[in-house]
């Protein structure tokens, strides 16, 4: 256990012995969960929240006031790829977990929200292949980031993505890239 720094408690998969209702949808229990892993963790305990819920910030404060020490915003997105000729799956079940580039746009938004609903530091992921990604998730209010996805496709991609994050950091007169954790403007309409 030497070197280990946290626990990421994934919530947002199936519960089977519930009939697969989920953990991390449902605030009540969210807060079981995680008091119980809290009960017997003496690490940091980091909260893996799921994307499919109607309103993430109650989740994200269901885990904090249990003894989330941060939470992780958030798991892939059930999706579908089939094949029409085959009739078939093409990822051998018949739907499966949607990560990348492609959500982006919405872990941003709940990231926000979560951010803005919690004390304790927020982790985004989802879609981070460059440095402007990761500086777009500490606008919207998070902590740190997590690389996933990116690194199937480019096992280097981290040594990249930082390269990139110092070259715009440097361009753009980011000394301090906390400074930018949840500077996002409000609309004038």
């Amino acid at each position: 256990m030497d070197g280990l720094a946290a626990y990421e408690l994934n919530i947002s998969c199936p519960n089977v012995a519930c009939g697969g209702i989920q953990f991390g949808s449902n605030p009540q229990m969210t807060a079981q969960v995680v008091s119980a892993a809290r009960r017997v963790s003496r690490r940091p305990l980091w909260v893996k929240l799921s994307p499919n819920v109607a309103d993430i910030g109650v989740i994200a404060r269901a885990a904090e006031q249990a003894g989330g020490d941060a939470l992780t915003v958030a798991n892939t997105y059930p999706a579908m790829s089939i094949d029409f000729r085959t009739r078939r799956s093409r990822i051998g079940n018949p739907t499966g977990g949607l990560s990348g580039r492609a959500i982006k746009p919405i872990t941003l938004r709940l990231v926000h929200e979560a951010s803005k609903a919690v004390g304790v530091p927020v982790i985004g992921l989802g879609g981070i292949e460059t440095g402007e990604d990761i500086l777009e998730y500490f606008v919207v209010g998070a902590s740190a980031v997590q690389v996933g996805t990116a690194n199937f496709a480019d096992p280097n991609a981290c040594v990249r993505i930082v390269s990139d994050l110092e070259k715009l950091c440097s361009s753009e007169n980011i000394n301090n890239i906390n400074d930018l954790r949840g500077a996002l403007q409000p609309e004038n309409h």
